[in-house]
């Protein structure tokens, strides 16, 4: 008998893109939609195209996708979010993929449009997120942004890709980058990371990766708009992070001490940078 295939999604008001996304993978064995209490049409959608949908409300992106997680009950799980699709190469792919016996999961390759083009430089060429994975061997970390699955074995590279449908508008590409980088500030604080100026060389930095390095220049004003408001993406979550500092150090929840050392560990270690934008 073949492995079995869940395909998890998990989603908010989601009426325009979700009927794509489900009917890239009819072929798949289950789906699993975990709907954060939308007001629109995505509970009904999800359940006419034969999927098992759970309501509950929004925990966070990695706790709802966990959740998601442990209420599929296939051999392998597929991972996708509302905007995306399952490309006719990773159809094909996926029957041999999940016979293979040496590996626990699988990096799929994105292929990415931005404001309804594709997205063909500026980002990272050999983009890949674990996506495809054995359920008993997967999990989704706490994580309050940039939530990923994590599997215990080997998980190789797929060149057959998923399909991203991001940011069809600069006001949502705007507001997204606006909320995710609260998000990213609050962890950070949370961690106990604290802001130094030299976290701002990130702003600059990631606009010239972008834009020049990843010939981000070659998609036009859309690939200078990208690398522009990715950039700022670096900039607000170290901003904002300073602001989080200023309210607990006037409400005495950080002493002075406090904040400088952090902030040259901080400093001191680098940190990490990975946007939202991508």
């Amino acid at each position: 008998m073949p492995p079995r295939l869940s395909v998890i999604v998990v989603v908010r008001n989601e009426e325009r893109d979700l009927p794509g996304c489900l009917a890239s993978v009819a072929f798949a064995d289950e789906l699993v939609v975990v709907d954060a209490q939308s007001t629109d049409r995505t509970r009904e959608i999800a359940e006419q195209a034969g999927a098992r949908v759970f309501v509950r409300a929004w925990p966070g992106h990695a706790a709802q996708k966990q959740f998601a997680l442990e209420q599929a009950t296939g051999d392998w799980v597929l991972n996708l979010d509302a905007d995306e699709r399952c490309s006719a190469e990773l159809r094909a792919a996926i029957p041999q993929l999940l016979e293979d016996g040496t590996a626990e999961g699988y990096r799929i390759r994105f292929r990415t449009w931005v404001f309804g083009r594709r997205q063909r430089f500026g980002m990272r060429w050999t983009e890949r997120h674990l996506r495809l994975f054995r359920r008993e061997k997967g999990s989704f970390p706490p994580r309050a942004i940039h939530e990923c699955a994590e599997v215990s074995g080997r998980a190789p590279a797929v060149d057959a890709p998923i399909l991203h449908f991001t940011y069809d508008s600069l006001e949502k590409f705007v507001d997204k980058i606006n909320r995710y980088s609260s998000l990213a500030a609050r962890e950070r604080f949370a961690q106990g990371r604290r802001f130094s100026y030299f976290s701002l060389w990130r702003w600059p930095w990631g606009f010239f990766k972008r834009y020049v390095l990843w010939l981000g220049f070659l998609d036009g004003w859309d690939g200078l708009l990208h690398a522009a408001i990715s950039g700022l993406y670096d900039l607000l979550k170290y901003a904002k992070l300073r602001d989080l500092q200023h309210a607990a150090r006037l409400s005495g929840k950080l002493s002075d001490e406090e904040e400088r050392g952090a902030s040259e560990t901080s400093e001191a270690s680098g940190g990490s940078s990975n946007a939202a934008a991508g």
